[in-house]
């Protein structure tokens, strides 16, 4: 129970209150010329002053305000999380609430609040949501709720001790999203798989023979069976080994939407995954900037994803240089097998990578190798922008010059017999799950 002491502390007047002093010094200063303005503003200020107390007497001591925050469990990286406020009114008449919740200070949101109105005895929840753009520990202070009632003269504040420490995850939401392309195959039954030197197509079963479909799929002996054409189906080749690798150096660091580039990375690599286990294909992750960070070992089992999932949270890097060279050394002596290696990266000039194209070539030899490089949206903006001056003219054509260089590294990555992904940071999960699902459907993997 709260003392008369803390009462006092967490009582608080409405800022209609002073406009009600100022309105009745007005009138008293009236009073200066006109007798009956003083005897007005005399009763008026006597009145005010009972009623605050009256109003206060109420908020105090007549009913009383439950409120609780409600966080979900861990918080999804570039998504939109709900928190939950819950609200209990005892008073016996309509009250209003500002609500001011401290929220954590990455967000960096100094303006939050929230105006509900409660009825007697009734309960209301009230869901908003937060985005967070970077990974790792977010801390909520106090939930306050500043109660008036309907006359608007005094607040009191009730302070709820709702401090809690919440965990940002890379996207899992997202994850969630995408993991129906894992079951269905977005380029259509016309599509067959093409046999491959040293590959192999599982057998699935033996089904009509359609037209479009593959005519060297047609079984004879059962077509003759049957009286009609019939023709082998077959399914992807599971157990195919499957890296995501991550480069955690400075190009990656480049923010798009409040996100940087390598947080993008993170949940797509996150997402992919999981798409990669569902297909019955061993995911594995490796990180990398001047030296190997990371090294998860590829499996499908769920507690698999799990260390992807926790590894993907801890990392923590220093943005330095990165070294294709050491990686690819790292590669030929812990990944024996030929797997399919996504490289998460970002080239700004077609000299940068050239310079690494000779460790790529040497990864390629063995290995698929798929190199993702990042679209510059805000490039277009300028691209697209009517030159009024020779400043913005000169902006126009560096972005232009800037714009071609990525065309010229897609030409680069083809003459050398390397795939590549060339796409806008919020489109990098669909990307690079179709690119992987293209793949498959070609029996490259």
């Amino acid at each position: 129970m709260k003392n008369f002491y803390q009462h006092i502390a967490d009582a608080y007047l409405h800022p209609n209150f002073f406009i009600a002093w100022i309105i009745g010094i007005f009138v008293l200063f009236l009073g200066y010329w006109w007798n009956l303005f003083f005897i007005i503003g005399k009763y008026f200020m006597i009145g005010l002053i009972i009623i605050t107390i009256t109003d206060f007497v109420f908020l105090i001591y007549y009913g009383k305000i439950n409120a609780q925050r409600i966080l979900p469990d861990k918080f999804s990286n570039g998504d939109f999380n709900p928190i939950k406020i819950n609200l209990t009114s005892s008073y016996p008449a309509i009250v209003f609430t500002k609500i001011i919740d401290e929220i954590p200070i990455q967000f960096q949101k100094r303006d939050f609040e929230l105006n509900l109105k409660l009825s007697p005895g009734k309960n209301k929840e009230y869901i908003y949501s937060l985005r967070p753009v970077q990974r790792g520990n977010y801390s909520f202070g106090n939930l306050n709720i500043y109660v008036y009632s309907p006359l608007k003269l005094a607040s009191y504040r009730y302070q709820f001790d709702n401090k809690k420490t919440v965990k940002v995850y890379p996207s899992f939401l997202q994850m969630r999203k995408y993991e129906l392309i894992a079951l269905t195959n977005k380029f259509g039954s016309g599509l067959r798989k093409i046999r491959k030197i040293g590959h192999t197509m599982e057998f699935e079963q033996i089904k009509v023979y359609h037209k479009g479909d593959d005519f060297r799929s047609i079984n004879w002996k059962a077509s003759a069976k049957h009286n009609k054409l019939m023709g082998n189906q077959y399914k992807d080749e599971q157990s195919q080994t499957v890296y995501s690798l991550i480069d955690l150096g400075r190009t990656m660091k480049l923010p798009f939407n409040g996100m940087t580039l390598l947080d993008y990375a993170i949940n797509s690599t996150l997402s992919f995954s999981n798409i990669v286990m569902k297909k019955n294909d061993l995911a594995g992750l490796i990180t990398f900037e001047n030296q190997i960070q990371s090294f998860v070992k590829p499996g499908n089992k769920k507690s698999d994803l799990n260390r992807i999932f926790e590894t993907l949270y801890s990392i923590d890097n220093q943005f330095n240089e990165t070294d294709f060279e050491r990686l690819f050394k790292f590669v030929k002596s812990h990944i024996p097998k030929r797997s399919l290696l996504m490289i998460y990266t970002n080239f700004e000039h077609i000299s940068s990578l050239r310079r690494q194209i000779p460790y790529l070539r040497k990864l390629a030899k063995k290995h698929l190798v798929v190199l993702i490089i990042f679209e510059n949206v805000e490039l277009k903006k300028l691209i697209n922008i009517q030159p009024k001056n020779n400043q913005t003219l000169y902006h126009k054509l560096i972005a232009e010059e800037f714009a071609y260089q990525k065309k010229l590294m897609i030409q680069e990555l083809k003459l050398h017999k390397i795939h590549s992904i060339f796409t806008a940071p919020e489109n990098l999960t669909v990307a690079t799950i179709n690119k992987y699902t293209e793949l498959k459907a070609k029996a490259l993997i």
